[in-house]
C-alpha cells in the first residue's frame, strides 16, 4: 500500500488516534473528543487505510494498540499538545478563577495536605472550591479517567510499576506521577502495651494480635506478603478503612497495627501511642500525585499540582515554594 500522502491527510483523524491511545477505550475516546462511538470508529478507519495499519484491535474491555500505533504515538501526541498550546494558549489567573476540583486521597493524607492547601487558596485563589473524595483503592486510574477525580494522591506501588514498564516498552503512558514525599512503617500501639517495653522480635509480632488499615477493606496487606516471604504470618482480627478510626482504636485496646511513621499525628492520637520499629524489612511509603496526561499542559491544573506540592512540603518541611 502506498504511504500516506501528509498534504491529503485530515489531521482531526490525528486527534481521535491520540484519544484513542491514551484512552485505549472507544467510548472513552468519544466523551473526550465530544463524539459518538461510530463517529470515532470510523475516523479509525479511515486513518486506518490512510496508514495502511489497523492501529488498534478490540482487547476486553477496551483496544490494544498495534506496534506501530505505538511508535506513531509519541510523536503524535506531542505534536498536538505544540499545537495546541501554540494556538490556543492558556490563560489561568488564580486570583481570579473559579474551578472546582476533586482530589481523591486517604483521610491520613488529607490531614497533612488540606490544612496549606485552604492556606494558599485563602491567600491566591478565593473563587477556587475544592472536593475531597476518600480513596478507597491502590489503583485510582479508572477515577481520574472518567473525570470522577482531577488529582489522586497517595501510595500507589503498583500504578507506578506499570506505567513505567509501558514507558520502558516504548508506549507512552496514559497518567503522569510526581513524587510528594517518602515515609517509613512503624508498630504502633497503645501506651502501656506489653510490647511497648523490651525487644520487639518476630515472634512476639506474629503472635500478637493486629489491626490493618485497608482502603479496601482486604484483610490482607503488604505487611502480610512481607511476612509470607519469610514464612511467618500475623493474626488480623480487625480491618478499618481509616486512619484516624486506627488510632482510636489502638490507643483503647491491645491491638497492633503498622502505620506510615508521619502519618501517625495525623490519626489525632499521637500522645497516647507508641511507635516501634518493625523486626523485619518493608519497603518505604512513597505519596505521589497521579493525574491523567490529558491534563498536563492545561495552566488550571498546573497551578492545583503545584498547589499541592507546595502544601506537602510545607506540612513535612521539605522546602520553600
Amino acid at each position: 500500500m502506498k504511504p500516506a500522502n501528509f498534504r491529503t491527510l485530515d489531521l482531526n483523524l490525528l486527534r481521535v488516534f491520540d484519544q484513542v491511545m491514551a484512552e485505549r477505550n472507544l467510548t472513552r475516546a468519544a466523551r473526550n473528543l465530544s463524539m459518538t462511538q461510530p463517529a470515532v470508529s470510523n475516523a479509525l478507519n479511515r486513518l486506518r487505510d490512510a496508514l495502511g495499519d489497523r492501529l488498534v484491535a478490540r482487547s476486553g474491555y477496551g483496544v490494544e494498540p498495534t506496534p506501530k500505533a505505538l511508535a506513531l504515538w509519541p510523536a503524535v501526541s506531542e505534536a498536538l499538545r505544540q499545537l495546541e498550546s501554540s494556538l490556543a494558549p492558556g490563560h489561568f489567573v488564580a486570583s481570579e478563577a473559579t474551578n472546582a476540583f476533586t482530589l481523591a486521597m486517604a483521610d491520613a493524607t488529607a490531614a497533612e495536605v488540606v490544612p496549606g492547601l485552604v492556606e494558599i487558596l485563602e491567600q491566591e485563589a478565593p473563587g477556587i472550591s475544592i472536593r475531597m473524595l476518600p480513596l478507597t483503592t491502590r489503583d485510582p486510574r479508572p477515577l481520574l479517567a472518567e473525570g470522577t477525580a482531577d488529582l489522586a494522591i497517595g501510595f500507589f506501588p503498583a500504578v507506578l510499576a506499570d506505567l513505567t514498564a509501558q514507558s520502558q516498552g516504548g508506549g507512552m503512558a496514559p497518567f503522569e506521577h510526581e513524587r510528594l514525599y517518602d515515609g517509613h512503617y512503624v508498630c504502633v500501639m497503645r501506651k502501656g502495651h506489653r510490647l511497648s517495653k523490651g525487644a520487639l522480635t518476630l515472634d512476639r509480632f506474629c503472635e500478637a494480635r493486629h489491626m490493618l488499615v485497608s482502603f479496601s477493606g482486604r484483610p490482607y496487606g503488604f505487611i502480610d506478603e512481607a511476612l509470607a516471604s519469610l514464612g511467618r504470618q500475623r493474626r488480623v482480627v480487625l480491618t478499618v478503612n481509616q486512619f484516624f478510626t486506627a488510632g482510636l482504636v489502638v490507643e483503647n485496646s491491645d491491638l497492633l497495627t503498622v502505620l506510615p511513621r508521619h502519618f501517625i499525628r495525623s490519626t489525632g492520637r499521637s500522645d497516647q501511642l507508641v511507635q516501634r520499629e518493625l523486626p523485619f524489612e518493608v519497603p518505604p511509603v512513597h505519596v505521589d500525585t497521579l493525574w491523567h496526561r490529558h491534563q498536563t499542559q492545561r495552566p488550571e491544573h498546573v497551578w492545583l499540582r503545584v498547589a499541592v506540592t507546595t502544601a506537602a512540603r510545607k506540612a513535612f518541611g521539605i522546602g520553600e515554594r
